[in-house]
C-alpha cells in the first residue's frame, strides 16, 4: 500500500537521448534522475527490460528473467575498461526517433570486442562478481543463453520450428549444441552480467538521490521465449509446442474486435504442484530490480480472456480462470508484503476488484478514460481513493495534447464542466488535475510533460508495428521545465526527494 503522497514521471530507457541508436543506461539515464531530482519527484517508472522480440514491444520478451541487450550503455563499458572510448566513436549516430536496427548493428561488435578484453582483462574480483552471477542466475540463465544461440542458428524461427529433438529438449542433444556453440552462449552470460551491472548501477544512484524505480512486469510470457521453450508444462501447449488458446482482451476502449496478443497461456494447476516456484523466482528477481512493480494486466490473475489460436480477432475468445488467492499467497509466503500496482484497467468484474483489495494493491486511474460517461466514472479525480497511481495516460494512450485536440467541441465542454477548469492549457490543466488528485502516487508520461502532440505518442494498441520508437530530443530537460512541476507537486502536497 502506498503511504504518502508521491509523484513520478514515466519514460522508457529507450526514449532517452543518445547517440547509439535507442537510449540506454549510460550518462543520460543518470542526467534523467538528475532532472528527476530537481522537478521533486520520487519515482522514475519504466516499460519491462527484457530483450524484445518481434515488433521490438516490451510486453514481448524472448525471457521473463533476462535484460535487454540493447539497453546496455557503450559508455559505460568503456569506464569500467571493457572498450575503449575510441572503439565507440564509429558508432556514435544522431536520430531523433529509436533505431532498433541501428542499436543492434553497432552494440554486437561493441559487446563482442568488449566479451573478449572482459575475460582477457577483467580484474579477479569483477571475474569472481561475474562467475557469482551465473551461478546465482543459473535457474533461468542456462536455457536463456543456449535458447538466444539456437535462435539465431535457426534464423530466429520460433523454438516450435526448431528440429524436434532441440524443440522437445532432448539432453543429449542439448549437450551437444552447448559444447558446439559454448563461445557464443558464453557471449550472451556476460551480455546478461553487464546488462545487470549497469541496471543496479543506475538504481543504486536513483536511490541514493531518493528516487525509487518503478517496474512493469507483463503478466503473460511470449510464446517465442526461452520461458516456454525451458517450462512447456507450465503453459497449455500441445506436443508440438502450439498454444491451442492464446491471451488477449474482449473488445475495449482500444479496439472493437479486442486485441489478440497472441501469448500462451498458464498452466496453473501445474504450477500449483509445484506451489508456483517458477513464479516466485520471477517475481524474486523482479523486486531485486524495481522498488515497486506494475502487475500488466493484473486481471489475467481472476480470470483471462482465452482466443481460439486460429482465430484473426479476439471476438471468438472466452473467459479462464486463473490463480486467484492461491498465487499470492505463495508469493507472500517468501517476499512478505509485496510493493505491487495491479493494471486493473477493461473489463474489471467485482471478483477482481475484491482480489485487488484482498491483497491491499493500488490500482491505476487514467484521466483520459474520466470524462466519456456520468458523474460515477471511477477514473474522476473527485472518485479516486487514496491508495491508487492517478495517470493523465499510459504508453498506450494518445498523448494529452494530442488526445485534447481530437476531441469534439462538445466532449472539450463535458471536460471543462467535470475539472471545474477553463482548460486553455493542456496538457499542464490536466497535470494539475493529476497533482491534485486523492490518489497517493501521480505518475505523469514525459511526453505530457513536454506537451508533444499525437505523433510522439508510444504505442497504438492493435497496431503490430511503427511503435516504441518516441525518443526524448536533446536539451529538453530545462531548469525552467523541472522547477515548474517542482512548484506544482508542492502546491499539491506531493512529497518530493
Amino acid at each position: 500500500m502506498l503511504t504518502q503522497r508521491a509523484s513520478g514521471l514515466l519514460l522508457h530507457p529507450s526514449s532517452l537521448a543518445g547517440p547509439f541508436g535507442i537510449g540506454d543506461m549510460g550518462p543520460a539515464a543518470r542526467q534523467f534522475v538528475d532532472f528527476l531530482v530537481r522537478a521533486g519527484q520520487s519515482y522514475w517508472q519504466t516499460l519491462p527490460l527484457g530483450p524484445t522480440g518481434y515488433g521490438d514491444s516490451p510486453y514481448s520478451a524472448l525471457s521473463a528473467f533476462a535484460g535487454n541487450p540493447l539497453l546496455i550503455s557503450p559508455e559505460l563499458l568503456a569506464a569500467v575498461g571493457d572498450l575503449e572510448p575510441a572503439d565507440l566513436d564509429p558508432w556514435r549516430k544522431k536520430g531523433e526517433r529509436t533505431d532498433f536496427s541501428w542499436a543492434e548493428n553497432c552494440r554486437r561488435p561493441l559487446l563482442e570486442k568488449a566479451e573478449d578484453t572482459f575475460f582477457r582483462f577483467a580484474t579477479t574480483e569483477r571475474r569472481r562478481q561475474f562467475e557469482d552471477f551465473c551461478r546465482r542466475q543459473a535457474f533461468w540463465l542456462d536455457d536463456y543463453a543456449l535458447f538466444r544461440v539456437l535462435r539465431e542458428q535457426f534464423d530466429r524461427q520460433c523454438w516450435n520450428s526448431w528440429p524436434s529433438e532441440l524443440r522437445d529438449r532432448d539432453e543429449s542433444t542439448l549437450d551437444k549444441w552447448r559444447h558446439r556453440l559454448r563461445a557464443r552462449i558464453r557471449q550472451h552470460y556476460y551480455q546478461q552480467f553487464v546488462f545487470f551491472e549497469q541496471w543496479q548501477g543506475l538504481k543504486n544512484y536513483a536511490n541514493s538521490r531518493g528516487v525509487s524505480i518503478f517496474g512493469d512486469m507483463p503478466i503473460f510470457v511470449a510464446q517465442d521465449s526461452s520461458d516456454t521453450w525451458g517450462h512447456r508444462q507450465f503453459f497449455h501447449l500441445d506436443a508440438h509446442g502450439n498454444p491451442p488458446l492464446v491471451a488477449g482482451v474482449p473488445p475495449d476502449y482500444f479496439s472493437r474486435t479486442g486485441q489478440r496478443w497472441g501469448n500462451p497461456l498458464f498452466n496453473w494447476e501445474k504450477l500449483a504442484e509445484q506451489d508456483y516456484a517458477w513464479w516466485r523466482q520471477r517475481m524474486a528477481r523482479n523486486l531485486e530490480l524495481f522498488d515497486l512493480l506494475r502487475i500488466d494486466h493484473f486481471r489475467g490473475f481472476s480470470a483471462c480472456w482465452g482466443i481460439p489460436a486460429d482465430a484473426s480477432t479476439a471476438l471468438a475468445g472466452s473467459w479462464q480462470p486463473g490463480p486467484g488467492d492461491r498465487l499470492f499467497e505463495a508469493l507472500r509466503q517468501d517476499l512478505g508484503p509485496l510493493p505491487l500496482v495491479a493494471e486493473d484497467l477493461g473489463v474489471i468484474t467485482p471478483e477482481v476488484a475484491a482480489l485487488r483489495d484482498r491483497w491491499q494493491l493500488p490500482g491505476m486511474k487514467i484521466l483520459q478514460f474520466a470524462f466519456d460517461s456520468d458523474d460515477d466514472n471511477p477514473y474522476l479525480p473527485r472518485n479516486h481513493p487514496a491508495n491508487a497511481v492517478v495517470y493523465t495516460g499510459t504508453h498506450d494512450n494518445n498523448t494529452t495534447l494530442g488526445w485534447w485536440r481530437e476531441l469534439d467541441r462538445t466532449a472539450r465542454r463535458r471536460v471543462r464542466d467535470l475539472l471545474g477548469e477553463p482548460c486553455r492549457q493542456m496538457p499542464q490543466d490536466l497535470i494539475r488535475s493529476a497533482l491534485q488528485s486523492p490518489a497517493r502516487l501521480a505518475v505523469i508520461p514525459l511526453q505530457d510533460l513536454l506537451g508533444l502532440p499525437a505523433d510522439d505518442r508510444m504505442n497504438r494498441p492493435g497496431r503490430p508495428d511503427g511503435n516504441w520508437t518516441w525518443r526524448m530530443a536533446e536539451n529538453v530537460l530545462t531548469v525552467e521545465l523541472a522547477d515548474w512541476l517542482r512548484e506544482e507537486c508542492r502546491r499539491c502536497r506531493r512529497t518530493g526527494t
